[in-house]
């Protein structure tokens, strides 16, 4: 056992071996990721623009852009560079980035979704008290905290994992460096890793989604028993209705990759739901957001108008 040699660099599997789907793929995923780049881009870029939007629901939007920019740039470009080559190599340094910002970007994430839901909570069941309660300070703290405890979580893993001793082999069945697949090829035991993968990761995410989920429950109760104005609740509802689908979107490909027990041969399944939370779901927020905000949408025009057409107002 102790001539068994350290692994210093993993091989990711990726998506698939068929050599005639990686162009296909290729461009696939690099319209996505610019997608993603460009449409998140312009959602922050109009929020600082027109001073209108800024409020705290567009602050919270704006800092999800970011995270749905940086979260995708963490996994896309090195899986566009594995379709390119025939083995997609990395450190395990790399690996170990990789693994931290993936899991920093996501948890924070996870945690700002229940943090615009308590915003929507506040402006539409106390809109009196809005104002007071969502003041720039104690924006500017949910958002530290959110970035924060995203950072602690990931720092977590990634040092758990980092003390976990590789012999070989080396193939990463996954088309990055994930927490399930590296512990699959550890040497040494796993067991307090496995721990704190269900019960850490499964809190930061089953936590917020518990939030999130009150949160809208009793904001639709507040609207059908006691706003009488049908534009009121109109207004609302698409409000509501645009967060519940991100959630969705995010929380529930989440909760069946890292809190479900995996079930036999469980790899395929896992990437599939990280494709959809780390790629498809940065690409789909802003068209979710844009479409059903009218103010986001008036703001777009206005900044194309003024774009295109410099000398009119």
């Amino acid at each position: 056992m102790e001539n068994q040699t350290a692994v210093s660099e993993f091989i990711i599997l990726g998506l698939t071996k068929l050599q005639e789907l990686r162009c296909f793929l290729f461009a696939l995923f690099l319209l996505l990721y610019v997608a993603s780049v460009l449409g998140n881009g312009a959602i922050m870029a109009v929020v600082l623009a027109e001073p209108r939007l800024h409020t705290p629901m567009y602050f919270f939007l704006s800092n999800l852009s970011w995270l749905d920019i940086c979260y995708s740039t963490v996994i896309v470009p090195k899986m566009l560079a594995g379709f390119l080559s025939k083995h997609q190599i990395i450190s395990f340094t790399g690996c170990l980035v990789q693994l931290h910002f993936f899991h920093f970007l996501g948890s924070s994430e996870a945690v700002l979704l229940a943090v615009m839901a308590y915003d929507r909570y506040v402006a539409i069941c106390n809109p009196l008290r809005y104002r007071l309660v969502m003041n720039p300070r104690v924006c500017l703290l949910l958002a530290v905290a959110t970035w924060s405890s995203g950072f602690l979580h990931a720092l977590m893993h990634t040092v758990m994992t980092s003390r976990l001793h590789f012999c070989g082999p080396n193939h990463v069945h996954h088309f990055f460096c994930d927490i399930k697949p590296l512990l699959s090829l550890a040497c040494s035991s796993t067991r307090l890793n496995l721990s704190l993968l269900n019960i850490v990761t499964g809190g930061i995410v089953i936590g917020p989604f518990i939030l999130t989920l009150l949160s809208y429950l009793y904001i639709i109760s507040f609207l059908l028993l006691k706003v009488q104005s049908r534009e009121s609740r109109r207004k609302a509802f698409s409000t509501c209705t645009a967060h519940l689908t991100v959630v969705t979107l995010l929380y529930v490909p989440v909760i069946f990759n890292y809190v479900l027990p995996s079930q036999g041969d469980s790899q395929d399944r896992d990437m599939v739901a990280t494709l959809m939370y780390s790629i498809v779901t940065s690409v789909l927020n802003p068209l979710i957001y844009t479409l059903r905000n009218r103010e986001v949408k008036s703001a777009l025009r206005k900044a194309v108008r003024r774009k295109l057409f410099p000398g009119r107002t």
